[in-house]
């Protein structure tokens, strides 16, 4: 009995083994679905419900896959964390017909089975051979019982072929052009569809950076994620070395970590929205540290508060960001947001603020400073900053990632303008960044040079020395309040 026992229970594996190898062989969809195929970011697209959604991904970091199980998961209906219809029309949308072939198409045929397949209608080429020539669509067999197509565009006929049809959604294979992109949204509006793209970002700071990446109409249904090469499990790491090594610093950026850049490149090339953003969490309040002020009356008015654990690592928890106010309005602003996060007021009652020494000059608007205006409101500023631009930057970019790959800079994902700004700060003529829309990021160096340089923020210390930081800490932050 033992050994017809040991004997069936070997026939079984044997057998479910078999069936894996026949799946990774014939049904590519399903062994995707069993997650040993996908990985994290992929994961994130497909649960996303924005109904703008995009990948900015390096090269093989994965980021076509999405794109094509997404559209066969929808087309046949069985999506596994969305609502499913019947009946399904889209399109699949390349640069050229060429890379249609080669690309979007090879993925899409790649993850159908034959026999949900009951038409292929080609622009070239046989439809016994569909791989080897053009499509112009697909029907297939949709689970409710319907027929869903998948049709083939690419932006080289031009905006006039994308216009009349009504669709469920649409995916962009790559950046298209403007107009076709807008087509696009035209198309899906009267079925409340939704648009996806998957691209890596060779083109510079086009309609994308500007409309999906920094979504400058904060339209609540566009997002995005970034895919790399060290996203995907599945590229061989040493290949993925000795590409580096063959590459720029602009196309490492863009083919390996999928990043945008402009000619005079991205100041804070460090920034990784992904590790140096976060959710906000309860700080203890014995991290509060200061409040760092760029001052505006026309211009915005740039305010966070800061926060500062016992390894030194750097919290920007709250913002204030308006333009077009006077003093008393931004003190009330200022002093509301303090009392929400139970902010400790300094001698005399008053908030302590770290602002630009140009605040200490009279206007003709006035006869009192900016500091003599705050202090009447009950905030005391204090203008001794250090305003060395380039030492500010260094050191901003050290607190970012330094050298050891070390993040030392966290951004509640609240803080929205300060986010925005690092990620439009461009160097100009002459090595100097171009300045624009950089309050937030002036009075962001305000205090991070008020702290100790990164290379004396990581110097050891002992278990005790931590405890006797920690205490002193806790004493300081309760004599405030006595």
């Amino acid at each position: 009995m033992k050994k017809n026992n040991k004997k069936n229970i070997l026939m079984r594996l044997n057998n479910v083994c078999s069936e894996l190898v026949n799946r990774k062989k014939n049904d590519f969809l399903s062994y995707y679905n069993t997650g040993k195929v996908v990985h994290l970011k992929q994961l994130e697209f497909h649960k996303c419900t924005a109904k703008n959604r995009w990948v900015f991904g390096g090269n093989r970091s994965g980021k076509t896959e999405c794109g094509a199980v997404e559209t066969v998961w929808l087309a046949r209906g069985i999506h596994p964390y969305k609502q499913n219809k019947k009946n399904v029309s889209c399109w699949v949308v390349s640069l050229s017909t060429q890379v249609q072939r080669d690309v979007a198409q090879s993925k899409v045929l790649h993850y159908l089975k034959k026999e949900w397949i009951e038409e292929i209608v080609m622009l070239q080429g046989k439809k016994g051979s569909p791989e080897l020539g053009i499509i112009d669509y697909i029907t297939i067999k949709n689970v409710f019982g319907g027929t869903s197509r998948i049709g083939f565009k690419s932006c080289d006929q031009g905006r006039e072929k994308f216009q009349g049809t009504s669709l469920d959604f649409v995916w962009f294979d790559e950046e298209p052009p403007y107009d076709i992109y807008l087509e696009c949204k035209m198309r899906v509006i009267d079925k409340c569809g939704e648009i996806f793209g998957t691209m890596t970002p060779l083109k510079g700071l086009t309609w994308v950076y500007n409309e999906i990446y920094l979504n400058k109409f904060k339209d609540k249904n566009v997002w995005h994620i970034h895919m790399n090469w060290y996203d995907n499990p599945y590229l061989n790491k040493t290949e993925i070395e000795d590409l580096e090594h063959s590459l720029s610093k602009e196309e490492l950026d863009a083919r390996c970590y999928g990043l945008f850049s402009a000619n005079g490149g991205v100041v804070y090339t460090e920034f990784d929205e992904n590790v140096n953003v976060i959710k906000p969490f309860n700080v203890p309040l014995e991290w509060y540290d200061k409040i760092s002020v760029d001052p505006g009356l026309n211009n915005p008015l740039s305010a966070h508060w800061y926060a500062c654990d016992y390894d030194g690592n750097v919290y920007v928890i709250a913002e204030h960001f308006e333009a077009h106010k006077d003093i008393e309005y931004h003190a009330n602003k200022i002093i509301s947001i303090c009392k929400r996060l139970n902010w400790p007021s300094g001698f005399g009652g008053k908030y302590e603020i770290l602002i630009d020494s140009a605040a200490n000059q009279k206007t003709l608007a006035s006869t009192k400073s900016v500091t003599e205006l705050f202090y009447d409101y009950g905030i005391y500023a204090n203008p001794n900053v250090n305003k060395n631009l380039f030492a500010g930057i260094n050191r901003v970019k050290s607190y970012l990632k330094n050298a050891k790959g070390v993040t030392k800079l966290f951004i509640f994902n609240t803080c929205v303008n300060l986010i925005e700004e690092i990620k439009t700060y461009y160097w100009g003529e002459n090595d100097v960044p171009v300045k624009k829309d950089d309050h937030a990021l002036d009075e962001l160096r305000y205090y991070i040079m008020s702290k100790p340089e990164f290379a004396k923020v990581e110097e050891v210390k002992t278990i005790i020395q931590k405890d006797k930081e920690k205490r002193i800490r806790k004493l300081k932050y309760s004599k405030k309040y006595i």
